[in-house]
């Protein structure tokens, strides 16, 4: 049941028996139907999401009204609000399924009772934090150096199964882009 997120976790740290048997004491599996919010602005953020099935998003809503996607998590990804979850401060974010999901749900004072019992547990979690934000860093730098032609194009190169998944109004606020412009890429008129 778990054997997706033990895997992700020894690709980094080498667990003992005893300590993933600690760990699994601790962990269940969450059903998130499409569209349900496990996060939305103004609440405070207190779990890690970690995706076994399905797909999440992170979006906000801008000025305008129009909802702006900012991180989308598949399979043995990650996902929540990190300044929230961490600086215990009212999330700026929403996060929703996209697709009917099963997660593990990691509370905060779980996760806090789980790195004192597992010390290598913070190593994990560290590497994890630094790939997700230097995923963050590469796509701030996309949006700032490449045409909407191109971070499409980019994007699908790198996430072609992913672009299939996504509903196309998502893709192109994640892409910073309007919907009718995607129809567009796709089409061949750009």
């Amino acid at each position: 049941m778990f054997t997706a997120l033990f895997d992700h976790i020894q690709k980094f740290i080498k667990l003992e028996s005893s300590e993933i048997d600690t760990l699994k004491s601790c962990l269940s599996i969450t059903p998130i139907k499409r569209k349900e919010h496990v996060l939305k602005e103004g609440q405070m953020c207190n779990t890690m999401y970690f995706i076994t099935k399905g797909c999440a998003r992170q979006y906000i809503i801008n000025s305008k009204g129009t909802e702006q996607t900012l991180q989308f998590a598949i399979e043995n990804w990650w996902i929540t609000d990190y300044l929230s979850y961490h600086n215990n401060t009212p999330s700026h974010f929403y996060i929703q399924a996209v697709e009917n999901c099963e997660v593990i749900a990691l509370e905060k004072n779980t996760l806090e009772n789980l790195l004192v019992q597992i010390p290598k547990l913070e190593r994990y979690f560290r590497v994890v934090s630094q790939k997700s934000f230097g995923a963050a860093q590469m796509r701030i730098k996309f949006l700032f150096t490449m045409s909407a032609e191109e971070r499409y194009h980019h994007f699908n190169d790198l996430n072609p199964e992913f672009v299939q998944r996504v509903p196309q109004y998502m893709l192109a606020s994640y892409l910073d882009f309007s919907a009718e412009f995607m129809s567009k890429i796709r089409a061949g008129k750009v």
